[in-house]
């Protein structure tokens, strides 16, 4: 047998984290366990991810356990909002989102965005963002389930829950390949617009330099009853030294998509054009049209 291979499939247990073990047995095996009983193993799991404990993500994907998450998210019952919770901390760790697809996980949160549970719908909302980070695949997965007409629901429900926008906006802009990773710290403040039908959101880095600096905006444009057009913008604003090292080019990527109750094949139209923009700003856009 291949060492190395073997090292890799078996989690290790002498750090002494058995805890976290026997929790993870537990849930795998005993779905149907009371409320009382099962919320511990969560809670147990929930906190060691948390704490980044070594080799806890490993054990997390050996166990089998995703598909029993994505059970209880679909079933909505006393521990839908645990199990949420614990689904966005694990799309954290790169080496256990990568098993969400296989494991239901993508429908199971999407399907969520439907219920009126605000804290529910902040962390399937993190968890959405996180997964699809600087992932190609999960990005295009996600579009192709409806991801980006559930999430602008969602903003438009609950256009008073700031944390709640935040998580959605940087969905947003993750499922279009134009976000930053969480810990940048992205501040949204609502933008004036011009148009009455539009809602325009910018982000702002919270770490910024004095060379350079990002601004996202995000704008929602309702052209007709139940449709809306979601462009997102990044502008990367530097200062006269450093413009040489950025592109003189504008990139605008349109993603036509389906609607909500109906998803036929989703097809793309790439364009790409150069043109003179001022001296100091690089820009590039990507359009969402959907449907609600």
């Amino acid at each position: 047998m291949d060492k190395r291979k073997s090292a890799r499939c078996v989690p290790d247990l002498s750090l002494g984290n058995y805890s976290l073990n026997n929790a993870l047995s537990a849930i795998r095996v005993n779905t149907e366990l009371i409320e009382d009983e099962l919320r511990p193993h969560l809670d147990t799991v929930l906190t060691n991810i948390q704490e980044r404990k070594r080799g806890a993500p490993e054990q997390v994907v050996v166990s089998g356990i995703l598909p029993v998450l994505a059970h209880f998210l679909r079933r909505r019952g006393p521990l839908t909002l645990l199990a949420t919770r614990l689904v966005a901390e694990l799309a954290r760790e790169s080496v256990v989102r990568k098993g969400f697809r296989e494991a239901g996980l993508f429908s199971a949160l999407l399907s969520m965005m439907t219920c009126q549970d605000q804290e529910l719908l902040l962390h399937a909302a993190r968890a959405v963002a996180r997964m699809c980070y600087d992932s190609q695949t999960h990005q295009d997965h996600l579009i192709r389930l409806g991801a980006v007409p559930r999430i602008v629901g969602v903003l438009l429900r609950f256009p008073d829950d700031a944390d709640l926008e935040g998580a959605c906006l940087l969905a947003l802009c993750n499922l279009s390949d134009m976000g930053e990773v969480e810990e940048t710290g992205l501040v949204w403040k609502r933008g004036v617009s011009l148009r009455p039908e539009e809602s325009v959101f910018r982000g702002v880095s919270a770490h910024t330099c004095g060379f350079s600096s990002t601004v996202t905006t995000v704008r929602l444009f309702q052209w007709a009853p139940g449709q809306y057009t979601v462009s997102i913008e990044v502008f990367q604003r530097c200062s006269s030294a450093l413009w040489n090292l950025h592109m003189k080019n504008r990139t605008v990527r349109r993603f036509p998509l389906s609607g909500l109750n109906a998803f036929p094949e989703l097809y793309k139209v790439i364009k790409y054009s150069a043109q003179n923009i001022t001296k100091t700003r690089s820009l590039k856009t990507r359009m969402f049209q959907t449907f609600l």
